[in-house]
């Protein structure tokens, strides 16, 4: 490490912006709920990066990482979340690399990433004790130079602030206000601060190792010792199961007819949908490690055909997938979850498309996982924009039955499990439904959320815009002071629906006579035993 001249300034001032952001994530974060905050130091940290760090301001692929991760920071202010703090660590990370190696793929660099992590956590180390080793030559001249500029000032100073304690008694009633912090109690706060600390330094000063490492491009394998008639016969075995498989669906699924047996719609879809993907990728784990671009087989014009027509019917049979979800979802009812499968068979169709395009024009293992990581970007990317729980929410209000829709009946435990997401949804339904017990239920499952929302927005730590713009919202439907439910004395369930008073226990009732044999009591006199009867022998 250089500390000579620029260099010198350089890490001074790597320092100082380190320490800043120490405090002021330390200030933000410790024992306080994290809302926007987190995208307010996401920001601070990438502005210290770029005014700290020269080289991430010249290189213009860094500063396209710098706005992305200044995309991602607003995604965070909009709505903090694990995905988009990944997102973003991962465009800052990529910012603070790309001054010191291009960027080539997308497998590589993420190696890099995890390297620059890793080796990164160490680095703070290695600086502290060369700094160490320079600054021992120099500790005696120093602490005696510091001394003797300090010594004046400070005793003096404390002179004079005693005398005015003495002589004004506002003064001295502020001093004696004044408690020093405990050091026990500073110990978490430094803890947190550390952490952050060695979080931020790797950004500010990559481990060299990270960039200097060759590696390998990514393999999608040499291919497969197999025959090209192999291959060609399981080209036509595989395309005429898979014509079979779309037949079937084109028949039940997207024409309509009725099923055989007891079958329903739903389980049609239900069954088929996620078992359908895995073949679909299965089907591409082939293509790439038995027809490696510029082998034999890869090459055979008839093979080529016959691999366009399975990927063809691999697309088909994943938007068969699609209508099955939506089918069942149609059924039932729409999830996040659902959602999120939906992108997912998405993304497997574009990737199906670029395995083949990849085989027919030739292209490189790095093309192929470039344009597939930038499609998984751009879906993960909308995800952290779209509240995809506040979507289906909305859609199950819209298509309930309760409210004329032809969907199924209102799911009220989901949309409390969705929190803040149902909250305009559920007021967007409170003022449609007009039966009363299906209101008060409304009413008690948004009353609790509407209290959530304002709970966490009254504190600027855990404020955040998005649930500003829901509360907004829903007052603006509901009105400045929403209606509240009905007083449930024995709580609600899940779904709003009051419990009931539990029944009394009946007070424990006199035994008869009749109900129990008392005990004999030893020395008593007994009761005669009945006479049997001479023809049954029973007792009379």
């Amino acid at each position: 490490m250089r500390v000579a001249g620029t260099a010198r300034g350089s890490f001074a001032i790597k320092q100082a912006a380190a320490a800043l952001l120490m405090v002021l994530g330390s200030w933000l974060f410790y024992d306080q709920w994290i809302g926007a905050t987190l995208g307010g130091f996401a920001l601070a940290w990438l502005v210290v990066l770029v005014v700290a760090v020269r080289p991430v301001r010249r290189n213009r692929q860094a500063m396209i990482a710098v706005l992305v991760a200044a995309f991602f920071a607003v995604t965070l202010i909009e709505a903090p979340g694990l995905l988009g703090w990944t997102l973003f660590w991962t465009a800052i990370g990529s910012a603070a690399l790309l001054p010191r190696r291009r960027f080539d793929d997308a497998w590589r660099w993420l190696n890099r990433l995890v390297f620059a992590t890793g080796y990164g956590l160490a680095r703070p180390i290695l600086d502290a004790k060369q700094l160490a080793k320079i600054r021992t030559r120099r500790r005696h001249t120093n602490i005696g130079r510091v001394a003797a500029v300090l010594a004046l000032p400070v005793i003096g100073g404390a002179v004079f602030i005693a005398l005015f304690a003495g002589a004004n008694p506002l003064i001295g009633e502020m001093l004696g206000r004044v408690e020093p912090a405990s050091p026990v109690g500073l110990i978490p706060r430094l803890v947190v601060a550390s952490l952050i600390g060695l979080a931020i330094w790797p950004t500010l000063r990559p481990h060299p190792f990270s960039t200097r490492i060759e590696l390998r491009e990514a393999s999608m394998g040499r291919g497969l010792p197999v025959p090209v008639i192999s291959i060609t016969l399981s080209l036509v075995t595989f395309n005429a199961i898979f014509a079979l498989q779309n037949l079937s669906d084109i028949v039940f699924l997207w024409s309509g007819a009725p099923l055989p047996g007891q079958v329903t719609l739903a389980d049609y879809a239900h069954r088929g949908a996620y078992s359908l993907i895995a073949t679909a990728l299965l089907a591409g784990l082939f293509v790439l490690t038995a027809l490696r671009p510029g082998s034999e087989s890869a090459s055979r014009p008839a093979i080529r055909a016959l691999v366009a027509l399975w990927v063809a019917q691999n697309l088909f049979l994943v938007a068969s997938s699609m209508l099955r979800t939506w089918d069942y979802v149609q059924a039932y009812s729409l999830t996040g979850l659902r959602i999120a499968a939906l992108a997912w068979m998405m993304l497997v169709a574009v990737g199906l498309v670029l395995i083949c395009w990849r085989l027919l024009a030739g292209k490189s293992s790095g093309w192929l996982i470039n344009r597939n990581a930038l499609a998984a970007g751009l879906v993960l990317a909308a995800t952290c924009v779209v509240d995809l729980g506040s979507v289906a929410s909305h859609w199950n209000v819209r298509h309930a039955r309760e409210v004329g829709g032809a969907g199924q009946h209102l799911d009220l435990c989901y949309l409390r499990q969705q929190g803040p997401s149902a909250l305009t949804a559920l007021a967007e339904l409170e003022t449609r439904v007009t039966t009363p017990v299906l209101l008060d239920r409304i009413r008690a499952v948004r009353s609790d959320i509407l209290d959530t929302v304002e709970y966490s927005q009254s504190d600027w730590h855990s404020w955040t815009w998005r649930n500003a713009r829901r509360l907004a919202a829903a007052k603006a439907a509901l009105g400045a002071t929403p209606p509240t439910a009905a007083h449930a004395p024995n709580g609600r369930d899940c779904d709003g629906t009051p419990f009931r008073e539990p029944e009394p226990v009946p007070p424990a009732s006199v035994a008869s006579p009749d109900a129990a044999t008392p005990t004999p009591i030893e020395g008593a006199p007994q009761p005669p035993s009945p006479t049997p009867s001479p023809l049954t022998g029973a007792a009379r």
